[in-house]
Protein backbone atom coordinates (compact mmCIF):
# COMPACT_ATOMS: atom_id res chain seq x y z
CA UNK A 1 0.00 0.00 0.00
CA UNK A 2 2.81 2.42 0.79
CA UNK A 3 4.41 1.84 -2.42
CA UNK A 4 1.61 2.62 -4.22
CA UNK A 5 0.91 5.59 -2.51
CA UNK A 6 4.49 6.72 -3.12
CA UNK A 7 4.12 6.19 -7.03
CA UNK A 8 0.97 8.01 -7.14
CA UNK A 9 2.63 10.96 -5.50
CA UNK A 10 5.29 10.99 -7.18
CA UNK A 11 3.07 10.54 -10.30
CA UNK A 12 0.68 13.51 -9.29
CA UNK A 13 3.84 15.75 -8.50
CA UNK A 14 4.45 17.54 -11.48
CA UNK A 15 3.52 20.33 -10.61
CA UNK A 16 6.34 22.75 -8.67
CA UNK A 17 6.76 23.40 -4.80
CA UNK A 18 4.86 26.78 -3.72
CA UNK A 19 7.91 28.79 -2.48
CA UNK A 20 5.54 29.41 0.86
CA UNK A 21 3.50 27.26 3.20
CA UNK A 22 0.34 25.94 2.25
CA UNK A 23 -2.62 25.28 4.19
CA UNK A 24 -5.16 22.46 2.99
CA UNK A 25 -8.15 21.54 5.07
CA UNK A 26 -9.23 17.46 5.73
CA UNK A 27 -12.15 15.90 7.23
CA UNK A 28 -12.15 12.53 8.48
CA UNK A 29 -14.41 12.06 11.60
CA UNK A 30 -13.36 13.46 15.28
CA UNK A 31 -11.02 15.99 14.50
CA UNK A 32 -9.57 15.10 18.06
CA UNK A 33 -7.69 12.32 16.43
CA UNK A 34 -7.11 14.00 13.10
CA UNK A 35 -5.65 16.69 14.69
CA UNK A 36 -3.00 14.34 16.62
CA UNK A 37 -1.50 12.21 13.83
CA UNK A 38 -0.87 15.34 12.20
CA UNK A 39 0.74 16.96 14.66
CA UNK A 40 3.34 14.03 14.79
CA UNK A 41 4.28 14.41 10.96
CA UNK A 42 7.77 16.06 10.07
CA UNK A 43 6.91 19.19 8.23
CA UNK A 44 3.54 20.06 9.47
CA UNK A 45 3.95 23.27 11.09
CA UNK A 46 0.80 24.12 12.37
CA UNK A 47 -2.68 22.09 12.69
CA UNK A 48 -6.09 23.51 13.90
CA UNK A 49 -8.88 21.98 14.28
CA UNK A 50 -12.16 23.28 13.20
CA UNK A 51 -15.79 23.04 11.23
CA UNK A 52 -15.46 22.97 7.34
CA UNK A 53 -18.57 24.28 4.96
CA UNK A 54 -21.36 25.72 6.38
CA UNK A 55 -21.78 28.92 7.88
CA UNK A 56 -20.25 30.71 10.97
CA UNK A 57 -23.40 31.50 12.63
CA UNK A 58 -23.41 27.77 13.60
CA UNK A 59 -20.18 26.65 13.41
CA UNK A 60 -19.60 25.74 17.01
CA UNK A 61 -19.66 22.20 18.64
CA UNK A 62 -22.90 21.86 19.52
CA UNK A 63 -24.96 23.05 16.70
CA UNK A 64 -22.23 21.48 14.55
CA UNK A 65 -23.20 18.14 16.84
CA UNK A 66 -26.89 18.70 15.91
CA UNK A 67 -26.16 17.15 12.88
CA UNK A 68 -27.90 19.72 10.21
CA UNK A 69 -25.80 22.75 9.57
CA UNK A 70 -23.93 21.59 6.99
CA UNK A 71 -20.41 21.48 8.79
CA UNK A 72 -17.97 18.79 8.36
CA UNK A 73 -15.10 18.40 11.57
CA UNK A 74 -12.12 19.11 10.42
CA UNK A 75 -8.25 19.93 10.62
CA UNK A 76 -6.52 22.43 9.00
CA UNK A 77 -3.17 21.58 8.25
CA UNK A 78 -0.05 24.00 7.44
CA UNK A 79 2.74 22.70 6.49
CA UNK A 80 6.00 23.40 4.48
CA UNK A 81 6.04 21.75 0.87
CA UNK A 82 9.89 21.40 0.82
CA UNK A 83 9.50 18.85 3.76
CA UNK A 84 6.40 17.29 3.38
CA UNK A 85 4.49 17.30 0.45
CA UNK A 86 1.02 17.57 -0.11
CA UNK A 87 1.16 13.81 -2.10
CA UNK A 88 2.41 12.54 1.18
CA UNK A 89 -0.25 14.33 3.12
CA UNK A 90 -2.71 12.67 1.18
CA UNK A 91 -1.36 9.04 1.89
CA UNK A 92 -1.19 9.79 5.53
CA UNK A 93 -5.08 10.92 5.57
CA UNK A 94 -6.40 7.81 3.22
CA UNK A 95 -4.15 5.44 5.15
CA UNK A 96 -3.76 6.39 8.54
CA UNK A 97 -5.73 9.02 9.77
CA UNK A 98 -9.13 7.60 9.02
CA UNK A 99 -11.16 5.01 6.56
CA UNK A 100 -11.64 7.01 3.03
CA UNK A 101 -14.70 4.16 2.61
CA UNK A 102 -17.33 4.97 5.38
CA UNK A 103 -20.15 7.10 4.41
CA UNK A 104 -21.31 10.21 6.57
CA UNK A 105 -19.38 8.31 9.68
CA UNK A 106 -15.77 7.30 11.12
CA UNK A 107 -16.35 4.18 13.89
CA UNK A 108 -17.47 5.18 16.39
CA UNK A 109 -19.33 8.75 15.38
CA UNK A 110 -22.04 8.61 12.80
CA UNK A 111 -23.23 11.35 10.89
CA UNK A 112 -22.54 13.76 8.32
CA UNK A 113 -20.28 16.37 10.52
CA UNK A 114 -17.71 12.89 10.20
CA UNK A 115 -17.61 12.65 6.64
CA UNK A 116 -14.62 12.25 4.83
CA UNK A 117 -14.15 15.09 2.54
CA UNK A 118 -10.85 17.40 1.21
CA UNK A 119 -11.64 21.39 1.09
CA UNK A 120 -8.85 22.31 -1.24
CA UNK A 121 -7.76 25.71 -0.61
CA UNK A 122 -6.98 26.79 -4.59
CA UNK A 123 -7.54 25.32 -8.15
CA UNK A 124 -4.21 23.33 -7.57
CA UNK A 125 -5.30 21.51 -4.95
CA UNK A 126 -8.30 20.39 -6.32
CA UNK A 127 -7.13 19.18 -9.20
CA UNK A 128 -4.43 16.97 -7.19
CA UNK A 129 -7.04 15.61 -4.67
CA UNK A 130 -9.27 14.55 -7.53
CA UNK A 131 -5.98 13.14 -9.62
CA UNK A 132 -4.91 11.38 -6.41
CA UNK A 133 -8.61 9.54 -5.62
CA UNK A 134 -9.26 8.84 -9.36
CA UNK A 135 -6.04 6.84 -8.73
CA UNK A 136 -6.02 5.14 -5.60
CA UNK A 137 -9.67 4.09 -6.44
CA UNK A 138 -8.30 2.29 -9.00
CA UNK A 139 -6.05 0.02 -7.02
CA UNK A 140 -6.17 -2.87 -4.01
CA UNK A 141 -8.07 -2.19 -1.71
CA UNK A 142 -9.63 0.23 -2.45
CA UNK A 143 -10.93 -0.47 -5.92
CA UNK A 144 -13.75 2.63 -6.14
CA UNK A 145 -15.13 2.39 -2.75
CA UNK A 146 -13.24 5.83 -1.55
CA UNK A 147 -16.08 8.04 -0.03
CA UNK A 148 -14.08 10.95 0.00
CA UNK A 149 -15.39 14.19 -1.08
CA UNK A 150 -13.88 17.07 -3.01
CA UNK A 151 -15.80 20.55 -1.45
CA UNK A 152 -15.71 23.96 -0.95
CA UNK A 153 -16.67 26.04 1.84
CA UNK A 154 -14.78 28.28 4.86
CA UNK A 155 -13.38 26.73 7.58
CA UNK A 156 -13.94 28.18 11.38
CA UNK A 157 -11.68 27.18 14.15
CA UNK A 158 -13.00 25.40 17.09
CA UNK A 159 -13.62 26.06 20.31
CA UNK A 160 -10.11 26.73 22.79
CA UNK A 161 -11.09 23.44 24.66
CA UNK A 162 -10.57 21.27 21.01
CA UNK A 163 -7.10 22.44 20.06
CA UNK A 164 -4.19 20.17 20.85
CA UNK A 165 -7.09 18.25 22.39
CA UNK A 166 -5.02 14.95 22.45
CA UNK A 167 -1.63 16.61 23.38
CA UNK A 168 -3.34 18.27 26.37
CA UNK A 169 -5.46 14.98 27.47
CA UNK A 170 -3.17 11.72 26.26
CA UNK A 171 -5.34 9.81 28.71
CA UNK A 172 -8.82 10.88 27.67
CA UNK A 173 -10.73 7.26 27.47
CA UNK A 174 -11.49 8.48 23.70
CA UNK A 175 -8.46 9.59 22.78
CA UNK A 176 -7.30 6.28 24.64
CA UNK A 177 -9.39 3.81 22.62
CA UNK A 178 -9.87 5.22 18.99
CA UNK A 179 -6.95 7.92 18.38
CA UNK A 180 -3.76 6.59 19.94
CA UNK A 181 -3.22 3.61 17.21
CA UNK A 182 -3.66 5.92 14.17
CA UNK A 183 -0.43 7.89 16.11
CA UNK A 184 1.32 4.04 16.46
CA UNK A 185 0.56 3.49 12.84
CA UNK A 186 2.28 6.77 11.66
CA UNK A 187 4.69 5.63 13.53
CA UNK A 188 5.08 2.29 11.64
CA UNK A 189 4.19 3.36 8.27
CA UNK A 190 5.83 6.63 7.51
CA UNK A 191 8.68 6.82 9.55
CA UNK A 192 10.40 8.96 7.86
CA UNK A 193 7.62 11.80 8.50
CA UNK A 194 7.12 10.97 11.99
CA UNK A 195 8.17 13.20 14.80
CA UNK A 196 7.28 13.45 18.86
CA UNK A 197 5.72 16.00 20.21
Amino acid sequence: MKRALYAISVALAAAPLPAHADTIVLAGGCFWGMEGVFEHVKGVTNVTSGYAGGSAADANYDAVSTERTGHAEAIQVTYDPAKVSLGQLLGIYFVVAHDPTQVNRQHPDDGPSYRSAIFPQNAAQRSFAQAYIRALNAKAPFNGRIATKIESGPFYPAEADHQDFMRRNPNHPYIQRWDVAKVKKLRVTYPSLYRNW
